[in-house]
């Protein structure tokens, strides 16, 4: 396929899977140009005319006290006081993002507040950048085009949609929250339509959205497999990263290393893998850090009933004889 023929169904995926691929740091101006609360207006009129910016987050000893803007400045100039410290200009409550955070959140922050840039801060809480619309649009549109160059195709179709085998594959992005769960509630209507027991379907239910969760909350993205024939169920994740240093600890109920904007979603618990063994018949976990985790569950199904047959030499009773319509 020629990257440039992109339908019109493609385009706004490809676009999506940036936004929850891209970090923070990724888009984020690094190198980030501060001001200490002694320094006066003047000093900071001078400093945002020689870095040619509009906002100045204020630092001092690696910790961010606030962020001070042009409008700032223009008050100053308009009341003439220049020569005041930039403490008493500055928005003390700067609202600021987590280096390690998905741009589609950050890009939320620009719609709730009415803020045109955002400090960084790393996980020791130090200012480590500054993020603005400007340096997510030209982010953005690089990497447009660097995927262009590389288009994969989207996860697709079953493999196998006859009567006795099915199989599909899906794509989970990291974090992409809002999207997580639309696997595992296809795969919950295939299981109806094809007539499995309710509370197999449940289990089943359970454990692929908790795979589903722990791909975008954990890894780096990765895929939930699908199959059932027969015999059985099974359901496969499989990601690209991490890994999981100690896999008997991740197995422990209320263990996790989500971040603490996951928590505030409402999700990362640490009750993924351990309800998903909970519910399945057979339960496997492989990791390798840096490689990445493949998760496999598997629920058997009931054997079918053969129909009953008659002893050897009896005859079955004739069938009733049909009824007149006037009867």
């Amino acid at each position: 396929m020629n990257p440039l023929q992109l339908t019109a169904e493609q385009s706004p995926l490809l676009f999506l899977e940036l936004l929850y691929k891209l970090r923070v740091r990724d888009v984020m101006a690094k190198d980030l140009v501060v001001i200490p609360r002694s320094a006066t207006m003047r000093d900071l009129k001078a400093l945002m005319q020689a870095k040619r910016v509009s906002g100045v987050p204020v630092v001092e000893n690696k910790r961010l006290y606030g962020i001070i803007s042009i409008e700032d400045l223009i008050q100053a100039l308009e009341t003439n006081r220049l020569d005041a410290p930039v403490s008493e200009f500055m928005a003390p409550n700067a609202v600021t993002v987590e280096e390690n955070m998905p741009l589609s959140i950050v890009l939320s922050y620009f719609n709730k507040y009415d803020y045109r840039r955002f400090p960084v801060l790393n996980a020791s809480n130090e200012p480590v950048g500054i993020i603005t619309a400007r340096s997510i649009n030209s982010r953005l549109l690089m990497e447009l085009f660097r995927e262009l160059a590389r288009i994969e195709n989207q996860y697709t179709l079953p493999v196998d949609d006859n009567a006795t085998c099915y199989f599909k594959t899906y794509r989970v992005q990291k974090s992409d929250f809002e999207n997580a769960g639309k696997a595992s509630t296809e795969i919950k209507n295939v299981l109806r339509q094809r007539g499995i027991d309710a509370k197999i379907i449940r289990r089943v239910a359970i454990a692929a959205y908790e795979l589903e969760i722990n791909l975008a909350v954990h890894s780096d993205g990765g895929t939930l497999s699908f199959r059932v024939d027969e015999d059985e169920i099974q359901v496969v994740s499989k990601d690209q990263g991490p890994g999981i240093a100690d896999v008997s600890l991740a197995m422990k109920e209320g263990w996790t290393t989500a971040n603490e904007w996951v928590k505030a979603m409402g999700f990362g618990a640490g009750m993924g893998l351990p309800n998903a063994k909970r519910v399945a018949d057979d339960f496997h976990i492989a990791s390798a850090l840096g490689v990445g985790t493949t998760v496999t569950v598997r629920l058997r199904l009931p054997k079918a009933e053969p129909p009953a047959t008659l002893p050897p030499g009896v005859v079955p009773p004739p069938a009733p004889p049909a009824q007149s319509p006037g009867a």
